[in-house]
């Protein structure tokens, strides 16, 4: 080591990086080291790298050697020359036999496997062959030397079993043709090794020779690993004739190999028939896989019957494995066995037991199984099943059905009426709500399960019979006047099993008019006695009364068949909302919370039931308007019964649903065009200060602003629903909306009330204000939480009031918590009338003056703070951009997006600059008193940048929408880069046609919005550039479609340069592939037109003219656009010294480690940059998969 200065530097560096007592600026000057290392001359790297993993360094010394020199052959192969490679690879191989004694460490092996299975990987198969017959003769030396061979051939093909982008085309299919033709050769060696060292393990065991048995056992764990990296890909029939299946069924039985048997079985399982093999070869392989199993599986569930004490966690581990694999089995291949009906009923029976444990792993796994079953298209259903006689089952191969035959009819036939019998006792029993203080842990298996389901089409009279048994259970003492929470969550889990079952007979999927009479009459009859038994019930406790409303809203789909019991519900709901009193003392709210939901059980029924409460709705207007009168019915309850009524209006046509609008919105109308109060209190943001102190008024325009909200979503929602669903929409029902819309928006009420909202952040108004308008401005206590992840930790108190609660200032609430929410509540709702409005088109945009919502909108941009103006663009800019008629972008959009981008780019660039220099954002938005550190000041704000960001690359992405550029040519249109300058367009000529094009015309508007397009690519934020990259694909079509010569010169120049900055990034490596397409995009189509592509590329460090030369003459040989991004992302490596870390971060993906990344000290490039101060909150978000799994 004396000999060479520069090992001696690299493992005196290492040491210094490793060792805890070194300072930080001796570490950094260390890894500093390291890296310039790693990045320079690549036979440095290399003699260097073979130096430090000799025998006499220190271990952690050689494993760093280990891993600098798979950095080289992963990331800087290309650059030794083909004499370079193989003398690497001589003297990698000759690194086997240095890691093969009794006492080298295992991450030691284990790197070096890796790495010749690197250099093979790369070298071809070629190398694999010669290297074959080596490494079999050394498999022959002991159990040491046998281990170390199975790592290698384990790891010969991770890059056929984990994608890498860079293997795409011909590399990763020469390597898959490579170990295809080995196979005959690999998998028998491993059957040999696996037989050999599993019966020498238990041999030594046996002679108590307890060191060798262990070395035995390891090559064993070792050749298990190797043999599951295979059979994800490698034929099934070969695994079955070289041995495979069969010896690793044998170890299912052994506890010290089983998990890893089994993990072969689990990846088997998973793989589907292929159609290029013989069929019969296939399913007798898979037959035999079916029969391992079961056998293993019958011992489990035999032993648990009978003695479930004698069974440890070890054993329920391996069961649970065991009903997984399974379950992929019979969801994947259960066409295999069904010839044989013996089998196909054993294992249905098998996995009914699962079904049927009590633990809740095994049982959820088998779920996951019969949902599968369930699912199954409604086949022919054979006699055997309906009779339920299982011999019938078992011997079905008596019946003459062909093996074909019995695939087409599907495991249904095999189905059993007591199988289907003990799946609803079993379900029915499981249905407790996941909570703490349920006595089980299971989560709700009946949300929407069965809902649509025809698989019980032939079971409607028990599945409804079973349901109601159940609920008979749970209610228990119905003159109890309380439940206990554990009853409560009883009563819950079995409304949501009501709710399923219900939905599953009455969904409309089949004509319950083709089903016999008698089945139809004893349907009605539990169900018809079911709701006898709600309507009788006298629960005036809030929590009571709201399982109470659900109860009866889950009958909706069954009072659409049979409507007469509609009225006594209707009844029944009133009584429930009248029984509860409206307390405003009450600090918890819980009679008022119940009110809302039995408000909202009306709404639920009124969609279900359809037409069927049409004959009601003259006396539930009646009965609003006698609870209103007497003062017993709140404004936001109102506002609930009136979008009942809404919906029960949408099913009687469009006349009487014009009607019910008119009839709702009268009163606000009245309300809502009186001049007084707009002079009052909306002349200027001083007059709110005037209404914030008359509480009444203040919750009566609150209120009238949601119900516009409610209005528009309701029809908003009934077009998507037809739009989903391919039902008829009648469009003059939706008209009828814009112009109830239009109307009630008479003087632009709701604008000016947006307009001072905003202004009240504005000079000279944000000074005068009181100092309780001051605290109510800032954020509130749960959207800390929200901001922070925290949001399962507030009290009940912390949380925002519900819709409904804000009638007047609850007790003891502060009069700043009441200006706030409303100043939320009726911005919010204001955003979304705007923004459901711009889905109507045109109404909209002709109807009001673009001027007035931009000056609404916009005259305060500058002053907003981050969370409103990320609301402001959700819910209103993206909509208006969406839905704007092209004749009128000159109008709307040109003045409404230029204030923002410029605004927007101002503001974003000044908070990332502040977050990436200086570990601040610095956002407007005021946090208020936050009790903690300044760490979560600094974490809200980053969170609130990177939320608007992205919110404002969403626009971007909206603008590039092909909905909006259906006039902009692709590519492949567009033809070759060197065409004639007489076929480029006017960039005028496509402004009609491409917003984005519209866009580039109006310098103002595009500026900052180009800006942004480039900056955001310094920002770490990769969704951000996801949703930009849209963007940038238009402005590059644009460049070449057109002659503008700035947008092309921009293109050329500055985006391309950005583009490659943004590589830079780690967190770009996600969409790494789409970046370097657009790099290639702008090179091929723009570089002959324009110097700027190769100057860019020249002005990188690592490149030369000779290699820019080489890169144009493999370009020139291929169209493939596939190829030329291959070829671009080689350039691009080479050209920065692979400094490029998002696609350095994707080759990574496949790195063999052994060891914890924390190493080398310090974060590895491989992982995603988490700000320190997210990963010391623990912030979910930004929590990610570690793409470097250990083995």
């Amino acid at each position: 080591m004396a000999a060479d200065p520069a090992a001696a530097a690299a493992a005196a560096a290492i040491s210094a990086v490793m060792d805890w007592r070194s300072s930080l600026d001796a570490r950094a000057a260390a890894f500093a080291y390291l890296e310039s290392l790693k990045n320079g001359d690549v036979r440095g790297l290399a003699s260097t790298s073979f130096l430090l993993v000799r025998k006499d360094q220190a271990p952690e010394i050689r494993l760093h050697g280990f891993k600098m020199l798979q950095h080289l052959v992963r990331l800087r192969w290309e650059e030794l020359s083909a004499t370079e490679r193989n003398e690497f690879a001589n003297l990698t191989i000759s690194l086997i036999l240095e890691v093969v004694g009794p006492h080298e460490e295992w991450v030691l092996k284990s790197q070096t496997a890796g790495l010749v299975a690197e250099v093979v990987r790369r070298e071809g198969v070629a190398l694999l062959n010669t290297l074959l017959p080596s490494i079999v003769s050394l498999s022959n030396s002991g159990p040491i030397e046998a281990e170390l061979v199975a790592m290698i051939l384990r790891w010969l093909p991770e890059d056929i079993t984990v994608h890498n982008e860079d293997l795409e085309g011909d590399r990763r299919r020469s390597l898959l043709r490579g170990l295809t033709e080995a196979l005959p050769h690999i998998l028998p060696l491993l059957y040999s090794l696996l037989e050999k060292h599993f019966v020498a393990a238990l041999n030594e065991h046996t002679k108590q020779q307890m060191d060798l048995a262990k070395q035995h056992a390891g090559t064993v764990t070792a050749v298990l690993n190797a043999v599951n990296a295979y059979a994800e890909w490698a034929p099934v029939t070969d695994l079955a004739k070289y041995g495979l299946i069969h010896g690793c069924g044998s170890l299912l039985s052994y506890s010290d190999f089983r998990l890893h048997a089994c993990e072969f079985f689990k990846v088997i399982c998973q793989r589907k028939r292929p159609v290029d093999v013989a069929v019969a070869e296939y399913d007798a392989a898979i037959c035999n896989i079916f029969q391992v199993l079961m056998n293993i599986s019958q011992q489990f569930l035999t032993r648990s019957g009978m003695q479930p004490s004698a069974i440890d966690e070890s054993e329920y581990e391996f069961a649970t494995c065991i009903c997984e694999t399974m379950v992929a089995l019979g969801s994947s291949n259960m066409q295999c066995i069904l010839a044989d009906g013996a089998k196909t009923f054993q294992f249905l029976q098998q996995m009914l037991e699962y079904y049927q444990h009590y633990k809740a792993a095994l049982h959820f796994q088998s779920l996951l199984f019969w949902l599968v079953v369930l699912r199954e298209p409604s086949k022919v259903k054979s006699v055997a099943r309906v009779s339920g006689d299982n011999s019938a089952a078992g011997h079905s191969t008596s019946t003459g059905d062909s093996s074909t035959e019995k695939e087409k009819k599907g495991v249904s036939v095999f189905v059993t009426d007591e199988i289907y019998r003990t799946i609803l006792d079993v379900s029915f029993k499981k249905m407790l709500k996941n909570s703490a203080s349920a006595s089980s842990g299971l989560v709700e298996l009946w949300s929407e399960e069965l809902e649509g389901k025809s698989d019980f089409s032939n079971y409607r009279t028990k599945l409804a019979a079973s349901v109601v048994q159940r609920i008979n259970v749970v209610f228990g003492d119905t003159n109890q006047a309380t439940k206990s929470s554990q009853d409560l969550d009883a009563m819950e889990g079995a409304q949501l099993g009501l709710e399923a079952v219900v939905s599953a007979i009455f969904d409309g999927s089949v004509d319950l008019g083709k089903i016999d009479q008698e089945t139809k009459s004893q349907i009605h009859k539990i169900f018809e006695g079911l709701l006898q038994q709600l309507l009788s019930l006298k629960w005036t406790e809030p929590d009571l009364a709201v399982i109470h409303g659900h109860y009866l809203d889950a009958l909706g789909p069954f009072l659409r068949y049979y409507p007469d019991a509609v009225g006594s519900v209707v009844n029944k709901l009133f009584e429930l909302l009248t029984s509860l009193p409206i307390t405003f003392q009450d600090p918890s709210n819980s009679s008022r919370l119940a009110r809302l939901q039995i408000c909202s059980s009306f709404i639920r029924i009124s969609r279900a039931a359809d037409k069927a409460l049409l004959p009601h709705m003259k006396n539930i207007a009646d009965t609003m308007a006698y609870l209103q009168g007497e003062g017993r019915l709140l404004r936001g309850e109102h506002n609930h019964l009136c979008e009942a009524f809404l919906v029960m209006a949408s099913s009687a046509g469009v006349q009487q649903q014009q009607e019910v609008l008119a009839w709702l919105l009268e009163p606000h109308n009245k309300m809502w065009t009186q001049m007084e109060w707009q002079t009052a209190f909306l002349s200027d943001p001083s007059g709110l200060t005037n209404m914030f102190a008359d509480s009444q008024f203040m919750w009566s325009i609150y209120h009238t602003v949601t119900f516009f909200e409610k209005t528009l979503k309701e029809e908003w929602n009934q077009k998507a629903y037809s739009n989903s669903t391919g039902t008829n929409y009648n469009i003059s029902s939706w008209l009828s909306a814009s112009n109830v819309f239009t109307s009630t928006m008479d003087s632009a009420t709701s604008l000016k009330l947006l307009r001072c909202i905003h202004a009240l952040r504005a000079e000279p108004f944000a000074q005068s204000q009181t100092g309780e308008i001051k605290a109510a401005k800032s954020i509130t206590v749960a959207e800390q939480a929200s901001l922070l992840g925290e949001t399962g930790k507030l009290a009940k108190s912390q949380v925002a009031p519900a819709d409904g609660l804000l009638d007047a200032q609850r007790e003891g609430e502060s009069k700043e918590n009441n200006i706030r929410n409303w100043l939320r509540g009726v911005r919010d709702s204001g955003y979304n009338v705007l923004g459901l409005a711009a889905t109507l088109g045109e109404p909209l945009f002709r109807c009001i003056e673009g001027s007035s919502v931009t000056l609404a909108l916009m005259e305060n941009v500058q002053v907003m703070e981050f969370r409103h103006l990320r609301q402001l663009i959700h819910l209103v800019i993206i909509p208006l951009v969406k839905y704007c008629p092209a004749d009128l972008w000159q109008v709307w959009l040109v003045s409404l997006l230029q204030p923002l981008f410029v605004h927007c780019q101002q503001a974003l660039h000044y908070s990332w600059s502040n977050l990436l220099h200086e570990g601040r954002a610095k956002v407007p938005d005021s946090i208020g008193n936050l009790s903690g550190s300044e760490l979560k000041v600094e974490v809200m704000e980053e969170k609130l940048l990177r939320d608007l960001t992205r919110e404002v690359c969403s626009v971007l992405w909206v603008l590039a929408s092909p909905g909006l550029n259906s006039g902009l040519p692709s590519l492949e249109q567009l033809g070759p880069s060197n065409r004639m300058d007489s076929s480029f367009r006017d960039l005028e000529s496509l402004a009609s046609s491409s917003l984005t094009g519209f866009l580039m015309l109006h310098i103002g508007t595009a500026l900052p919005a180009l800006r942004i397009s480039v900056e955001v690519f310094s920002w770490t934020d990769s969704e951000a550039v996801t949703k930009v990259i849209s963007f940038c694909g238009a402005l590059i079509h644009l460049a070449v479609a057109t002659n503008q010569a700035e947008l092309r010169q921009f293109v050329a120049k500055d985006l391309f340069s950005s583009i490659i900055q943004g590589l830079s990034v780690e967190s770009n490596s996600i969409m790494s592939a789409e970046l370097v397409g657009l790099c290639r995009e702008i090179y091929v189509y723009l570089s002959d037109r324009d110097p700027a592509p190769k100057q860019v590329l020249l002005s990188l460090p690592h490149i030369k003219q000779e290699d820019l030369l080489a890169f144009d003459d493999s370009l020139s040989k291929t169209a493939s656009p596939k190829e030329q991004k291959q070829h671009m992302r080689s350039l691009l490596l080479l050209a920065t010294g692979n400094k490029l870390r998002a696609l350095a971060a994707q080759k990574a993906t496949n790195v063999i480690t052994n060891v914890t990344k924390l190493e080398i000290g310090v974060p590895p490039h491989t992982m995603d940059p988490v700000p320190k101060k997210m990963a010391t909150l623990d912030w979910p978000q930004y929590h990610k998969h570690d793409l470097l799994r250990s083995c």
